[in-house]
């Protein structure tokens, strides 16, 4: 399947793989998230007008309604809404036709819809997550939750988390590969647009800060559904629990904001006319910020029993990152001062968004210090100031709403309508969110506070409804724009500088009839029948073509990615309720996990059909000829020597040393915790380990025989390399099966004690990926038997065996850890 259906088609938006049409998907999606996250919102709002608690909600739905409006608003919100316009324009920005790998690009999207679909369900399912947005151990497990919410319905909602992550590893593999490897000829890495730069290090921020979220999510939901021990104990379960979610909570407010950045960076100078001041200070700031994000974590943990030079330390390194944001501050004012001010409506919101932002910026300062944070930490302080600097970013992204609008739908909107969406909404904002700085004394996540701040309770809920009702204005105005709003032209804005506003609105499929090139030093097309020669920016060129003059067909359509996502969360739907058959199986021996509810045959059943499913579908996503042909010609430095999937390949693999890192760290954390040499080791003989050390680096021999088969054009030899690669893998995994058995004999299971859950958990998740392989390397041998595959390009055996060699550098270290020590 390659070609597209029309936009009015249903298929369409099942099929695509088009950026532009991803782009649209995740918009829209965002948007109706915020409006479920927001009738949330507007619920616990209504229940605190009064301050005894007698409101219109109880104690647990208040707390699902807190927990899930952050989770929503935070995760399934904030970053999709600015993915959605990466999706759309950083091609466009750029000179791609598309991203690089356009059927992950819509995996990401199904993987993040799907999630968000098992959010909802959640409320079905006896009660959604009840503990927070931050999770925090030991409330986040079942001995800590009623019944029902401890398996299925909190299940559910970890589980999604755990999906959507996947989705963000996905979509950060593709954007780096993207934008490092496809741009335009003569666009050097200084001269992208500042949106696509606020978005390069934004996903090289989720590429580590959601692989360590992913590992935490991976234990918590060991814990939840196969009752494990991570978070259950009082063995430092907190402060692993917290030093895991803070790694990745901290860079995340600079993974929301940057891209409202670079959203207010291009706006600024569109609607100053003036480039912005500094620009290179401005980009090396974002660097900075980028790389000190990773470093200020513990801040959020100033309350915990961390001795005091620690916290200095991290005190230092959070009044540090303060400065480069100053720079990007002042860039923005002096900017503004030397250009000719346009109060458009995307201006306005990109204004009003510095304006929160200084001031969320000031009182994060207070919570910067140790001494305040004693005072200000679990406050409405923190409600507030958090607030300030995340929905300012939100701001910030409407006033982006309204900038491209033209040029995605091809419509213009009213200005009134937008300018007077943009004075109810600031007003709303301010109404809703300062008065909570007044009444800081409050107490987070409590459903009811002390009468003398009622008032101010009232006026922050009097905002609220005021804030959504700008969204209702935000919804017509754009509405109305869509209907009936006139044509707008390809710029309509007189000082815009990216490629984006040099092709029509809205851009055709391919977006270019020509090569885009910067070789000059301004944008150009290539006539690309000869490729030599260029077209002036705004005319007509030929068709792209490749080397040798064969036009370049690349594909936009394919069903699989929608199914491998509906398989997937049909197996996360059933793997959610799996846990009270865990638990009787617990009880029956030796394990004192608490109450779980009856189990219903259902989710066993799901369980099953959803791997049914993704067996299915994966497959004939393997199968798929699926067109998505390199640029031939495109700046790609500094990662020119290799192409487009190894450099993918690369960058996944750099995550799973996040996940496994954090896996191997909270090992030794908990282990020190507890004290090293009283540690019991689970493997009573080092035997087995040893053996399978053996076996796995013979088995990377084996690969790497296989690649010079495939170099040599050596069909048996391939076949038989790849053969031996699964046979030595079957073995690692036959030995590791018996050595289970052997415990589980003994009555050795993996909920019968934290040394127990510790063992199981990682060894089973480098197991995991063992069997991953060897499903990946199967599917090569029929490969090479039915199409004689890999012979003519022997490059999908050298990726193959990048992860393999991986897998096995990890059994390396797991090896002494858990068998020598």
């Amino acid at each position: 399947m390659s070609d597209l259906p029309p936009k009015r088609s249903i298929k369409r938006w099942l099929v695509t793989t088009n950026h532009k049409d991803v782009g649209v998907l995740y918009l829209s999606t965002a948007l109706f998230f915020l409006v479920f996250g927001g009738v949330l919102a507007l619920l616990f709002r209504a229940h605190l007008w009064e301050s005894g608690g007698s409101g219109i909600l109880g104690g647990s739905t208040y707390n699902q309604a807190v927990t899930t409006h952050g989770l929503l608003m935070v995760f399934w919100f904030l970053s999709p809404f600015a993915a959605g316009f990466a999706n759309y324009l950083v091609p466009l920005q750029i000179g791609a036709k598309d991203l690089a790998f356009p059927r992950l690009n819509a995996l990401s999207y199904w993987f993040y819809l799907f999630s968000g679909i098992l959010v909802g369900i959640s409320f079905f399912q006896g009660g959604s997550f009840a503990g927070g947005w931050t999770m925090y151990a030991p409330l986040n497990v079942p001995t800590y939750s009623p019944a029902m919410q401890a398996t299925t319905g909190g299940n559910a909602t970890i589980l999604a988390l755990i999906l959507f992550t996947l989705s963000i590893t996905i979509g950060t593999v593709n954007f780096l590969t993207t934008i490092h490897r496809s741009r335009a000829e003569g666009l050097g890495l200084w001269n992208v647009p500042m949106f696509t730069w606020s978005w390069l290090l934004t996903v090289w921020m989720m590429l580590f800060a959601f692989a360590a979220l992913l590992a935490a999510l991976l234990l918590l939901a060991t814990d939840r559904v196969f009752l494990t021990q991570y978070f259950a104990t009082d063995q430092g379960s907190g402060l692993l629990w917290g030093h895991l979610f803070w790694f990745f909570g901290h860079p995340e407010v600079y993974i929301v904001f940057f891209p409202a950045l670079g959203i207010m960076f291009e706006t600024f100078q569109t609607f100053t006319g003036r480039r912005l001041v500094g620009r290179k200070w401005v980009i090396i700031a974002m660097v900075l910020v980028a790389v000190q994000s990773f470093l200020v974590w513990m801040h959020h943990m100033f309350l915990t029993t961390i001795n005091l030079p620690i916290k200095t330390l991290f005190m230092a390194t959070t009044i540090g990152i303060s400065l480069p944001f100053d720079l990007m501050v002042f860039a923005l004012i002096y900017t503004m001062v030397k250009g000719r001010i346009r109060f458009t409506t995307p201006f306005l919101f990109s204004l009003g968004a510095l304006v929160l932002f200084i001031l969320g910026g000031i009182t994060g300062v207070f919570l910067g210090a140790v001494v305040l944070d004693y005072e200000f930490r679990g406050t409405y302080w923190v409600v507030a100031h958090f607030h300030y600097v995340m929905v300012a970013g939100v701001t910030a992204m409407i006033g982006g709403l309204y900038y491209w609008w033209p040029k995605i739908t091809g419509k213009m909107y009213s200005e009134t309508l937008g300018k007077a969406n943009f004075a109810v909404y600031f007003l709303g904002f301010n109404l809703l969110y300062f008065p909570m700085f007044l009444a800081w004394e409050t107490p987070r996540r409590v459903f009811h506070y002390g009468e003398g701040l009622e008032l101010y309770h009232q006026i922050a809920t009097v905002g609220a409804f005021v804030l959504g009702a700008s969204f209702l204005i935000m919804f017509y105005t754009l509405g109305k724009s869509l209907v009936s709003g006139p044509d707008a032209p390809d710029n309509p804005w007189e000082f815009s500088r990216t490629a984006e506003w040099a092709i029509p609105s809205p851009p055709p499929l391919d977006n270019w009839s020509g090569r885009p090139s910067y070789a000059s030093g301004r944008l150009e097309f290539v006539d690309a029948a000869t490729d030599g020669g260029a077209v002036a920016a705004g005319e007509t060129a030929t068709a792209d073509v490749e080397d040798g003059g064969h036009e370049a067909h690349a594909d936009h359509a394919s069903i699989w990615p929608f199914g491998i996502g509906l398989g997937t969360f049909v197996f996360f739907l059933g793997l959610g309720g799996l846990t009270p058959y865990i638990g009787e199986f617990a009880e029956a021996n030796g394990g004192d996990i608490g109450a779980t509810a009856d189990p219903s045959v259902v989710y066993p059943v799901l369980t099953g059909l959803g791997v049914a499913i993704l067996a299915y579908v994966l497959f004939q996503f393997g199968r798929e000829q699926f067109e998505a042909p390199e640029m031939a010609i495109a700046e790609r430095w500094p990662f020119g020597g290799v192409d487009n999937t190894k450099f993918g390949v690369w960058v996944f693999l750099a995550s799973d040393v996040v996940v496994f890192g954090a896996f191997i760290g909270a090992y030794v954390f908990m282990r020190i915790h507890a004290g090293w040499f009283e540690w019991s080791t689970v493997p009573p003989s080092a035997l087995p380990g040893l053996i399978n050390t053996y076996v796995l680096l013979t088995s990377s021999f084996t690969v790497i025989l296989a690649l010079v088969m495939a170099e040599r054009g050596n069909k048996k030899g391939l076949l038989g390399a790849l053969g031996a690669t699964v046979l030595l893998g079957l073995t690692f995994m036959g030995i590791k099966a018996w050595e289970w058995s052997g415990k589980f004999a003994h009555g050795d299971f993996w909920f019968s004690g934290l040394e127990y859950s510790i063992y199981y958990v990682t060894t089973g998740l480098h197991g995991l990926h063992v069997l991953l392989g060897l499903f990946v390397a199967g599917f090569m041998i029929y490969r090479v038997l039915t199409v004689d595959a890999y012979l003519d390009d022997e490059r999908p055996v050298e990726y193959f065996g990048l992860y393999w060699h991986f897998v096995d550098i990890v059994w390396v270290f797991l090896f002494p850890l858990f068998y020598l020590m």
